[in-house]
């Protein structure tokens, strides 16, 4: 029976995996609630069927490769000692926390999970001359494997594999004879779980607001005073400056894999002609790296991401010969977008938003005597 459910479960996963080319959410540090049916297969030393349930949990994205979930979760099942005029029910209640380390943030996210928590089993089973009959609070240990499939920013499902642990008591009575027995021990349940994933307190966009410029001030200058001709007068040299490295702007895409920090093999090659140009330039004061991003995702993750970025090409840059003193990292997160994108969701939003998504180099030369 385990390995049935081994193969539902990788069915399942196998299922979702060929929805997720239609993916189009990423990571936004939201809370979700997690409804749903579990189907457990009982430990052989509980005498009872296969069980059906249903949990509610609450989950959290902690990060880029984490989150959390805690919550409820009840199942019953027959008793099947086999004996004829035997009968009752196992009964197991659930209280628990998991981690979940999340291997993708597209919409198809498949994980790894481990948790602990408190659980209740209770065991009343009947006899024509024995009661059988138990109820345990004890430690719960789970481990296991799922994913999510998240059809659009606030919905999705779920479904998981898992194999818990817990302890169960047997208390036998004979009503006849007044024996009694007692006995317990680690019982070890699989349980298949399927629910859905509703998101909220993800960032709606923000809209860009377009400022109206003032309009310029019109200057009416006199007319010049009429003077007599004098022959004009050489003007001293003035020493010629040269010109200052321009501003560099580099998409993120080309650099960065969505959504990573980690520099590619084409993006270093991208940065070579950047190094470059500063080596030709030993007089420049101060070589300037920012980072943005979209506004996908939180503010306080984009941040963290923009600075990510910025200092991992920083670092580059030092790799390739650069003097780390005349290079700052900044990252500026969502906040200085040159697109709104407004009217669009999902993948077509990711497309949009592009140009938000990138890495400016600016540099500032240093000014000889008599320079403007």
């Amino acid at each position: 029976m385990k390995n049935n459910l081994i193969k539902i479960a990788v069915a399942a996963t196998l299922g979702l995996a060929a929805l997720s080319a239609s993916a189009e959410d990423m990571y936004r540090g939201a809370w979700y609630a997690v409804p749903g049916v579990s189907y457990m297969h009982t430990d052989s030393d509980l005498d009872a069927d296969n069980a059906g349930g249903a949990f509610i949990k609450l989950g959290k994205e902690l990060s880029e490769s984490w989150d959390i979930q805690g919550g409820l979760g009840y199942n019953s099942a027959s008793q099947n000692t086999g004996i004829a005029g035997v009968g009752g029910r196992y009964k197991q209640t659930t209280l628990g926390l998991d981690a979940l380390y999340m291997f993708s943030r597209s919409n198809f996210r498949p994980f790894l999970l481990a948790g602990l928590g408190a659980a209740r089993n209770n065991i009343d089973y009947t006899a024509p001359s024995i009661n059988v009959d138990g109820g345990k609070t004890s430690w719960l240990a789970d481990v296991g494997l799922g994913a999510q499939y998240l059809v659009n920013d606030s919905f999705g499902l779920q479904v998981d594999l898992r194999e818990q642990w817990s302890r169960a008591k047997l208390d036998a009575v004979n009503t006849v004879t007044g024996a009694t027995g007692s006995t317990s021990g680690t019982i070890t349940n699989t349980l298949l779980s399927l629910g859905g994933v509703f998101r909220f307190g993800a960032p709606a966009p923000m809209p860009v607001i377009a400022v109206a410029e003032p309009a310029p001030a019109v200057v009416v200058e006199p007319a010049p005073a009429p003077v007599a001709e004098v022959a004009p007068t050489p003007l001293p040299a003035i020493p010629a400056c040269q010109p200052t490295l321009e501003t560099i702007t580099i998409s993120a895409e080309k650099l960065f894999g969505f959504d990573k920090a980690k520099l590619m093999a084409d993006g270093k090659a991208e940065l070579d002609d950047v190094a470059a140009k500063i080596k030709g330039n030993p007089d420049l004061e101060l070589v300037l790296v920012t980072g943005h991003t979209d506004r996908i995702g939180s503010d306080a993750y984009n941040q963290k991401l923009s600075e990510r970025r910025a200092n991992q090409v920083k670092g580059y840059l030092v790799s390739q010969g650069i003097d780390a003193s005349r290079l700052h990292a900044v990252g500026k997160g969502e906040s200085e977008p040159v697109i709104a994108c407004t009217d669009v969701k999902g993948k077509k939003a990711i497309e949009c938003l592009a140009p938000n998504r990138r890495v400016v180099i600016s540099a500032e030369k240093q000014r000889s005597s008599g320079c403007k």
